[in-house]
């Protein structure tokens, strides 16, 4: 966890770089002032759309909105904790991931659920269906406006030793980081293990884990390769991330500033979709293949490629309903999954339905 004299210190250093932003806007323009906190800057969303948005945004606005931000690797902050900060107002607007928040309510798990979408259309389908749920959970929950829902690449399995199928994953121990992540593992078998993602090579290395569970390109950025010799391309998720901002600071916005901010984050968010998907494919040759799409220079990782078998699949459907879905309907309850069916249910042709 963060200490608070560090959280502090962040806050103070957000609010002295927009003093200085400021001080080039003429006061009666009264620019709005964004202080942001993205997620990992090891990693392609933040570096190539998270953080050019926000630094670029005073001169695309004209100096109406002046902002800064920072990454969860730079300010020590492991994801949990934002949106509680967030709620209190140290930032503005933050990103996460919807499984950092299920503590509080297993009601936002419900777009991002284990293995139930296995291509990123179908997972955009499911994300807008769940939007305004989502959207009434995060006001209540944590007094934010949510505006953006985007994906990482496709979240599989990296095992360090030699796995041919779903069927050998049983017994093994197996790092996620969402409850129905876990759902999964159990189902299958496994044993799940909580490991924050800068400690998985080493829970690699030391046998803590025998498997992780991460996007395709995370793992390529962050040399999971070095620890995992083993790629099994089965979609147990998509990593669903948001974009919520204060929702003090978004009341005190007025209609035009609400309606410009909202319209600059759509086209945002629509970029971040269709990169992801070209970053799967490209994650996957570089993590496996003979060349690395990327470039010239970026380096190979050698790991062998598992493709799951029609058999897989047929065990990972009977997974996704049979636990993940049961599990969180249980967590969820009645009313919850009610919605859920009403809503992402119809995309799928799936019900979640306690046992």
């Amino acid at each position: 966890m963060f200490k608070t004299v560090k959280t502090l210190g962040v806050a103070a250093s957000l609010v002295a770089g927009l003093a200085v932003g400021a001080g080039a806007v003429k006061a009666d323009e009264a620019p709005v002032k964004m202080s942001v906190i993205g997620t990992w800057n090891s990693m392609t969303n933040y570096n190539d759309r998270e953080a050019p948005f926000w630094r670029g945004i005073s001169k695309d606005t004209e100096g109406k909105v002046i902002a800064t931000i920072g990454s969860y690797s730079e300010f020590g902050l492991k994801g949990f904790e934002v949106m509680s900060m967030l709620k209190s107002g140290v930032f503005d607007y933050a990103y996460g991931l919807p499984g950092y928040v299920a503590s509080e309510n297993a009601v936002f798990e419900g777009a991002d659920l284990s293995s139930v979408a296995q291509d990123i259309g179908t997972e955009r389908k499911v994300a807008e269906a769940y939007f305004p749920t989502l959207e009434g959970a995060f006001e209540k929950y944590f007094n934010a406006k949510l505006l953006q829902l985007y994906p990482f690449p496709s979240q599989i399995l990296y095992c360090k030793d030699e796995i041919s199928g779903i069927q050998d994953l049983k017994g093994k121990k197996i790092r996620v980081y969402a409850t129905s992540l876990g759902d999964f593992v159990e189902g299958v078998g496994g044993t799940s293990v909580t490991v924050s993602f800068g400690e998985v090579i080493p829970a690699l290395e030391k046998g803590v884990v025998d498997c992780a569970i991460t996007g395709t390109m995370s793992a390529y950025t962050a040399k999971w390769y070095q620890a995992a010799k083993y790629v099994y391309s089965l979609r147990v998720g998509w990593g669903l991330a948001f974009g919520a901002m204060n929702m003090d600071k978004w009341n005190s916005l007025s209609e035009t500033q609400q309606a410009d901010m909202k319209a600059r984050l759509d086209k945002l968010t629509d970029s971040m979709w269709e990169a992801t998907a070209q970053e799967d494919d490209v994650a996957i040759k570089c993590l496996t293949g003979k060349e690395c799409p990327i470039g010239a220079d970026a380096p190979l990782g050698g790991m062998t490629l598992v493709e799951p078998s029609a058999a897989d699949l047929k065990v990972r459907d009977q997974v996704a309903n049979d636990v993940v879905l049961a599990r969180w309907a249980e967590r969820c309850g009645k009313d919850c999954a009610d919605n859920w069916n009403e809503t992402v249910g119809k995309v799928l042709n799936m019900n979640a339905v306690a046992k």
